[in-house]
């Protein structure tokens, strides 16, 4: 009987509680905006849209005590710490948004929190002042690594059944009926209500934007699977009293379906997805969740919800892998190879790269069954520290924990450190320099940077350019980069003041279609500065693909379109030869006198096919520079760590461009 009346309670508790996802809630805290001089020809801002604070539950298990709002102070400027260290942009980004993970969202720092309801039960207590100064140091790292894996694991903090209150609390409950019901919850609801006051608080529209926003994390059951994580971003002040979670559904179509909901009732939003490279084929799979075959419907549903895709950040580099592009010599840019949130699990490349993406939207285009992955890029960092400096030779970590050289496994675990607790965890890995911590963050990038070509920096505006995709991802740097195809770009002037107006006049911008009549061929302008404070530019580069109607597969192929230091591309192998820039090794110096400040050239695809739909992106490569691990290693008196990249070279992905020929 007892069984019996604690059930229907809890089912009661469900019903009360339930769906406050589709309860829209207007946050806003400003007055009226007033009108701001829009750009016909477009500005370019840099932003993050993938930032991680202390309400996520991984980043505060490793050591991250950055809220929302120092967040947002940091994006715009200001100096800040992380508990461990100061943290300062070199220039303050344009736009910014935190996308905290919806799961668990806030609840690790009540753990932490003794006098907190969540903080009074027993299984709260390792938790305790986890994050109190004197715990922060890197001899906490491994122990935290483990208590990270403890709830990765277990899919929450773990519960006792018989509890109503632990049902309420089911943030930790691995019961998906129960932990929905628990979203709905006050204290998970207010860490939500938090982010999204900073988020106005601090949007400044004409002068730094700010998105409403959250991360849908996947956490599959299935031993074999990967993840499809995805960042959800608002369109204006406006959100839903809580975020959709993966615990209401892990099927991605049912998130564009809450959206289109969502949207049906005045709030607009997109869904990026990000990592492809670590979900083990499942983000551009050719098939439905279910298994059935993707459709029309289908394509045109996640276009409507997910004109875009994070190509690149801290946890690797999704344009494409060196099993799917032999013949890409520079295929091999910060590759991770493991699945997202498994790092001893190897993600298979098929299905997990956007060019690779691309071409299969060409071959479902032509089994008519629409194109679902006609995106557009941009990057971002995946920062759980709260922010992030985008500088390899200044590599502040992912967390507050891991600003340490060692815990990153740049440099050996010091002996002190090196106890035989430490020596026997699978975390830690012993060659030939000594013990080194292991695991993927080695691999680790510095993270990247999502540009956009917008009318003018609001919510509006900005929002617009994602939409549309006029948009390109840089692995952090600043190079400035434009894209146009047209039928007749030929007869414009690099010097003509109105050379921009007259293009979007006649052509298309990166992220656009253009339709030729059959008897034209597609001509191109590409044009790339480099960043101030970065390296010269080697070249640019266009990645082709289309649809061989012949061979009955999609194909590719890479051609130099301008090289640096008055180099011509090779006409065999379309590629420009080496400008021989150099890079020191023990100080870290580069080649000054080699490179280009500016490339920018007409292009005509004179091997186009009319009777093929064809994408073009662009590539631009700087000179080699030191990556992140050299640096850490150089700065602390040690040779770079063997086995891992020693340089970078850092670039720019503009969005494709789609041609046809009617």
């Amino acid at each position: 009987m007892r069984e019996i009346l604690v059930l229907l309670l809890m089912t009661q508790l469900i019903a009360a509680c339930s769906k406050q996802y589709d309860q829209i809630i207007d946050f806003s805290s400003q007055g009226e905006i007033k009108d701001i001089l829009l750009n016909e020809e477009r500005n370019l801002y840099f932003g993050d849209l993938h930032v991680h604070t202390k309400y996520s539950f991984d980043a505060y298990l490793l050591g991250t005590t950055v809220t929302p709002d120092m967040s947002y102070r940091f994006a715009k400027g200001e100096t800040i710490s992380n508990g461990v260290r100061d943290m300062t942009l070199e220039e303050p980004l344009d736009f910014y948004a935190v996308t905290d993970h919806a799961i668990l969202l806030g609840m690790a720092s009540l753990w932490a929190d003794p006098t907190s309801n969540v903080g009074k039960h027993p299984k709260a207590k390792p938790y305790h002042n986890l994050n109190n100064p004197e715990n922060l140091g890197p001899e906490s790292a491994f122990d935290r690594f483990l208590l990270f894996n403890d709830i990765r694991e277990s899919g929450g903090f773990p519960r006792e059944r018989g509890s109503i209150l632990d049902i309420i609390r089911a943030f930790f409950a691995q019961n998906f009926i129960f932990a929905s019901a628990a979203y709905d919850h006050e204290e998970h609801l207010s860490g939500w209500k938090k982010i999204m006051e900073a988020a106005e608080e601090h949007n400044e529209p004409g002068k730094f934007t700010t998105f409403n926003a959250y991360e849908w994390t996947v956490r599959s059951q299935e031993p074999e699977s990967g993840s499809y994580h995805r960042n959800v971003i608002f369109k204006s002040s406006k959100a839903p009293k809580r975020p959709f979670s993966s615990f209401d559904s892990i099927n991605p179509e049912e998130l564009w379906n809450w959206m289109d909901g969502l949207r049906s009732n005045g709030l607009d939003s997109l869904a990026i997805p990000h990592n492809p490279n670590g979900s083990n084929g499942q983000v551009f799979k050719k098939y439905k969740f279910d298994g059935s075959p993707i459709d029309q419907d289908y394509s045109d549903q996640r276009m409507r919800n997910e004109p875009i895709v994070e190509i690149t950040q801290i946890k690797g580099t999704s344009e494409t892998h060196p099993r799917l592009s032999p013949n890409d010599k520079w295929a091999d840019f910060e590759i991770v190879n493991s699945r997202k949130g498994k790092r001893t699990a190897y993600s298979e490349p098929d299905g997990s790269y956007v060019r690779q993406g691309l071409q299969r939207g060409l071959a479902l285009e032509h089994e008519e069954r629409g194109n679902p992955f006609k995106i557009g890029f941009i990057g971002s960092t995946d920062t759980h520290n709260g922010a992030y400096i985008f500088q390899e030779s200044d590599n502040a970590g992912t967390a507050a924990i891991l600003t340490s050289s060692i815990i990153r496994g740049s440099i050996p675990i010091p002996e002190e450190l090196l106890t035989e607790e430490v020596k026997n965890l699978d975390l830690t890995v012993e060659e030939d320099q000594g013990f080194y911590s292991g695991g993927e963050i080695i691999s680790n990038s510095v993270g990247g940077l999502a540009a956009v070509w917008a009318k003018a920096n609001t919510r509006d505006s900005i929002f617009e350019a994602l939409a549309n995709k006029e948009t390109y991802a840089t692995s952090g740097t600043r190079i400035r980069l434009r894209f146009f195809a047209g039928e007749n770009l030929l007869n414009l002037n690099f010097n003509d003041d109105e050379l921009i107006s007259k293009v979007y006049e006649t052509g298309v911008p990166m992220g656009g279609d253009l339709i030729l009549s059959k008897i034209k061929k597609p001509s191109f302008i590409v044009w790339a500065q480099k960043d101030k404070n970065g390296a010269p530019l080697q070249r640019i580069q266009i990645v082709k693909g289309f649809y061989s109607e012949k061979d009955r597969e999609t194909k590719e192929q890479l051609i130099d379109v301008i090289c640096s230091d008055g180099l011509k591309p090779d006409p065999v192998s379309k590629l420009c030869p080496s400008n021989n820039s150099i890079v020191s090794l023990d100080t870290c110096e580069f080649s000054q006198d080699k490179g280009a400040s500016e490339l920018k050239a007409f292009w005509v695809d004179e091997e186009y096919d009319p009777n093929i739909e064809t994408f073009y992106y662009l590539r631009v490569l700087e000179n080699p520079t030191c990556r992140w691990s050299t640096w850490d290693a150089v700065k602390n008196n040690y040779e770079p760590r063997e086995g891992i990249d020693k340089i970078i070279q850092e670039r720019a992905w503009s969005s494709p461009i789609w041609v046809s020929s009617n």
